[in-house]
């Protein structure tokens, strides 16, 4: 045995008797992945994580240069586009990467969805995604300010004026987020906190209960997959998780790596006009893509409806949709499988038809 080899022994041994190498090898060779007809959407989620590595990865260079305040925070960027090597470049990745985190969330989360792979025992695994969903969103919409540009600030502005009309907590919550009356340099500071610290934080520890739930209880089988097995009586085929499955997921991760360089070296994230408090808001504003078909509601929602605020009933109907889909796992019970089954799928298409559809018109308006 040669020198390198005899070290390379040694210190596996060495980190083996402290972390057990060995019960991680055996799960590792153990581990297996349902193979089927809907295999492909499995491998969203770890796409997901990529693009969330990235987020943290990018974050962290910008973190360096940028400075969250309503003086610095449009030169600090400009400076990062502009005189930092490669800053631009990294800015694009970090604006892009977000963008495609957040649309290959919502294929995930429909995925799952759709494939029913919330039924027990999963039920944790899909409560600790929908939170992860809800961070995703929350992240977008607190980076989206930090630029201090005219689009994103009056932007903000619309969408905590929004958070502003709930009944009993609305002026509450507007001044959390605004930290006063108004979108000022205070509210900058509180999302840069909000974005650098709190999210990633609450994030990462979610982030783990999921992927430890994950692994605990394995890749859901769909039940329409079950359903035909047992009717065939044919066994479910599986592909080792290492490394068949894992060089399979890499691959999906270079796919993402492909698509983002191409739109940040193709396509560089502009930065725009610096804010003006005092100017007024331009023509066409409006939020960020994952939440214009709750903007567009919100615009075609008459003003009054029975005497309501008809705002507050779009607010309120949102909200009902986000409590069924985190409780959909205890909705949608085994024991009622078959009709009511069908229905809860139909609830979906019909979310996934409305959210798609409001988006595309509010393009077009």
């Amino acid at each position: 045995m040669s020198q390198e080899n005899k070290i390379g022994s040694k210190f596996y041994r060495w980190i083996d008797e402290r972390v057990q190498l060995a019960n991680l090898r055996k799960f590792m060779a153990k581990k297996a992945v349902p193979q089927h007809r809907h295999s492909l959407w499995y491998y969203f989620g770890g796409m997901t994580l990529f693009l969330f590595l990235v987020q943290v990865g990018t974050g962290i260079l910008l973190t360096l240069y940028y400075r969250p305040s309503a003086e610095e925070a449009y030169e600090s960027v400009q400076f990062i586009m502009t005189e930092v090597k490669f800053g631009w470049l990294i800015r694009s990745i970090h604006s892009w990467s977000a963008n495609l985190l957040i649309a290959a969330m919502f294929i995930h989360l429909f995925s799952v969805y759709f494939l029913k792979s919330y039924r027990r025992p999963r039920e944790l695994t899909w409560l600790s995604g929908m939170f992860l969903f809800v961070l995703v969103l929350a992240f977008g919409f607190s980076g989206y300010l930090l630029p201090w540009n005219e689009l994103s600030f009056f932007a903000t502005k619309v969408g905590t004026e929004i958070a502003g009309v709930l009944p009993v907590v609305g002026k509450f919550t507007l001044h959390l987020l605004r930290g006063g009356d108004d979108v000022t340099g205070a509210t900058l500071s509180r999302f840069y906190g909000f974005h650098i610290a709190i999210l990633p934080g609450i994030a990462t520890m979610i982030l783990t209960i999921h992927l430890l739930l994950v692994q605990r209880l394995g890749m859901s089988v769909p039940r329409g997959v079950e359903k035909e097995l047992e009717r065939t009586k044919k066994p479910l085929k599986e592909v080792p998780f290492f490394p068949n499955f894992l060089l399979h997921d890499l691959l999906g991760w270079y796919v993402a790596l492909a698509a983002l360089a191409a739109l940040a070296a193709l396509m560089p994230w502009e930065l725009g006009k610096k804010a003006d408090p005092f100017s007024s808001a331009p023509a066409g504003i409006r939020p960020e893509w994952y939440f214009v078909y709750m903007f567009q509601t919100l615009k075609f929602i008459p003003a009054k409806i029975l005497g309501m605020d008809g705002e507050v009933l779009g607010i309120f109907g949102f909200g009902l949709g986000g409590l069924f889909l985190f409780l959909v796992p205890f909705l949608d019970r085994e024991p009622l499988a078959g009709r009511r089954t069908a229905l809860f799928t139909g609830i979906g298409v019909f979310i996934v038809v409305y959210i798609l559809t409001l988006t595309f018109v509010g393009y077009r308006v």
